[in-house]
């Protein structure tokens, strides 16, 4: 059967929504910036390119996939969209992988964009009588319950993961910590270079810039901070998820060029890794945040490994007790985990989140001389995704 090969990967830095960078940058011109720019990147010639697949979320409708595919001059090139949250970009490069792997298609860009900056307000009318239009709504990703709140991610991720492999604020600050630590230090090195797309922002005074360095991590984290940080649910006992051990809400795009092997060598294009496997799971909505601990499991027994196969992983920070969650379970050298920062210091851009990861992912395993990479994360509703890539 065909193999799956990566041949681009790039990004866009991560700007904070609502009042960074990318606050009046919509989620278009962040695709159609980040597509091109990885063909280029790749050397996919764009009239091989056989699809597009954008994971976005929050957007109610629409083909940002098509649009860009249109919006850059590929019009042969049809676009899909597809929506799991959070995992919305690792499920992108899955369903590219298959696509390649089952001999259908050849070459795809997957990846995924996200500007909650630009998210559409939406009012739900309030039941009775009258009609009033009040009640911010979003589409539901599970069924409420106390324990699992659709609209409060603190309890239905953050919180009960923590309670379910007893791991204390302290734990998690530290995290935190540490996240912004390696972030500020990667920033520092020039680490991101070569995976970041500088994109040209006009900023509300009307100056032009070019944002090419991720704003959320900051230098002046430690742990005393974190810890005078109230709780976000002081009525609730025990209660230990804060602002600061939690991920940002943040703009991005990112995506991965996936092409059959063959295929590279005949065009002469350079392998940058090869996706061993992909999963996906659910779990019952209370336990979301442990859906990036029970994928791990199933996709390492897809790629035929262990744990102490894998050279480094990304397991996203959308709270701190998720990756630590995820180290617990399965005994794994902390230092491997988020060698860069994740959801704490970079930022979640959800639906680019997961392509992000892989992003960083290939770049850092090609600077170490190679080696077995995981890219895992929750997602919305109960559900977790995963990718294996070896450089």
């Amino acid at each position: 059967m065909p193999t799956p090969v990566i041949v681009g990967a790039a990004r866009t830095a991560i700007g904070r929504s609502f009042k960074g960078t990318l606050v009046n940058t919509p989620p278009e011109t962040l695709i159609t910036t980040v597509l091109p720019e990885v063909i280029r990147r790749s050397g996919i010639d764009p009239a091989d390119l056989d699809d597009v697949i954008v994971a976005e979320s929050h957007y109610g409708g629409g083909d940002l996939a098509r649009y860009a595919a249109d919006a850059t001059g590929m019009q042969h090139v049809p676009g899909q969209s597809v929506n799991r949250h959070c995992a919305g970009s690792l499920t992108a490069i899955g369903n590219a992988s298959a696509q390649i792997g089952s001999g259908m298609e050849r070459a795809i860009i997957a990846g995924g964009v996200q500007s909650l900056s630009m998210t559409p307000l939406v009012n739900w009318r309030i039941p009775g009588p009258e009609l009033k239009f009040e009640e911010r709504w979003m589409p539901p990703t599970h069924v409420e319950t106390p324990d699992a709140p659709a609209k409060d991610m603190s309890i239905t991720v953050g919180w009960n993961t923590a309670q379910s492999y007893g791991i204390t604020r302290e734990e998690m600050d530290a995290w935190a910590v540490r996240s912004h630590q390696r972030a500020i230090a990667a920033i520092d090195a020039g680490t991101f270079i070569d995976e970041i797309i500088p994109l040209k922002v006009e900023l509300p005074d009307g100056s032009i810039i070019d944002f090419s360095v991720d704003e959320q991590p900051r230098r002046d984290t430690t742990a005393e901070k974190l810890a005078g940080l109230k709780v976000l649910h002081p009525e609730i006992e025990g209660f230990s998820i804060t602002a600061g051990n939690a991920s940002g809400t943040n703009d991005a795009c990112a995506a991965v060029a996936v092409v059959d092997r063959d295929y590279a060598t005949g065009a002469g294009l350079s392998v940058m890794a090869t996706v061993r496997a992909w999963a996906s799971v659910g779990v019952a909505p209370r336990d979301t945040g442990l859906g990036a601990v029970k994928v791990i499991a199933k996709v390492l027994d897809r790629a035929g490994l262990t744990p102490s196969d894998v050279a480094l992983w990304e397991i996203n920070e959308a709270f701190a007790s998720v990756p630590i969650a995820a180290a617990k379970e399965y005994g794994l050298d902390e230092e491997l985990v988020n060698y860069s920062g994740s959801g704490c210091s970079l930022g979640h851009p959800i639906a680019a989140s997961g392509a992000r990861m892989v992003t960083t992912l290939v770049h850092e395993l090609q600077r170490r001389g190679g080696g077995i990479g995981v890219a895992a994360m929750c997602a919305g509703g109960g559900q977790g995704g995963a990718v294996v890539v070896e450089v």
